[in-house]
C-alpha cells in the first residue's frame, strides 16, 4: 500500500515506510507553502523578531536534506550549491543567500535534495544502518535517527512557514 490520495501515511505500514511517508507529507507541505508565494514574498522578513524568510527556510531545509542524507548517513560529498558555499565562515548562508533566488529556483533545489535523500534512504539496507561519519563529535547516527531528525526539522519549519506566510501583507493575489 501507499499513502492515500491526500498523501496521508498508511495506518498499518512498517516503521521505515511510516517514517518515509510522514517525511514526504511534510516535504509536500513545505513546497505548498513556498509555491503559493511570489518571489518578493518569499524574500520578505514578515515578523520583526526574526530575520527568517520563507525562501530562506526552504533553502535551509534543502541543505539539511543533503547534509544528513548525502553527507552523513550516505557518506558522500555535498552537491552544489553546498560544496562551494562558504558555510564555515557563513553558517547561515542558506538562509541569507535565498534573497538572491526565485521561488522556482528554491523549489527546484529542495525537490532535488529530497529526491537525493529518498535515493540514499532506499539504498541503505535497514533503519539501523549507521553513518560512516560521526555526528556531534560523538559517534555515527543511524538512518532511523536521520529520518526522525528530518521529520522533526521539517515539521518545525513548516510551522515557521505558516507563521511567516500568515504575517505577510494580504494582497488580492493571495485571496
Amino acid at each position: 500500500m501507499s499513502a492515500d490520495a491526500e498523501g496521508y501515511p498508511e495506518l498499518d505500514a512498517d516503521e521505515r515506510t511510516t517514517l518515509g511517508q510522514f517525511l514526504d507529507q511534510y516535504r509536500r507541505r513545505v513546497l505548498s507553502r513556498l509555491e503559493q508565494l511570489t518571489d518578493a514574498q518569499a524574500r520578505t522578513k514578515s515578523l520583526p523578531a526574526t530575520n527568517l524568510t520563507p525562501g530562506g527556510i526552504v533553502k535551509h531545509l534543502a541543505h539539511m536534506e543533503d547534509h544528513w542524507f548525502i553527507a552523513r548517513v550516505g557518506g558522500g560529498e555535498l552537491p552544489q550549491p553546498w560544496a562551494s558555499a562558504p558555510l564555515d565562515t557563513q553558517p547561515h548562508w542558506a538562509f541569507e543567500s535565498a534573497a538572491d533566488d526565485t521561488v522556482e529556483e528554491i523549489s527546484a533545489l529542495y525537490r532535488a535534495a529530497c529526491t537525493r535523500s529518498r535515493q540514499v534512504a532506499n539504498q541503505l539496507p535497514t533503519l539501523d544502518t549507521t553513518a560512516p561519519r560521526p555526528s556531534f563529535g560523538k559517534g555515527p547516527v543511524t538512518l532511523r535517527w536521520v529520518m526522525v531528525h528530518m521529520l522533526e526539522e521539517t515539521a518545525c519549519h513548516v510551522g515557521h512557514l505558516d507563521l511567516l506566510t500568515d504575517a505577510l501583507p494580504t494582497t488580492s493575489s493571495q485571496a
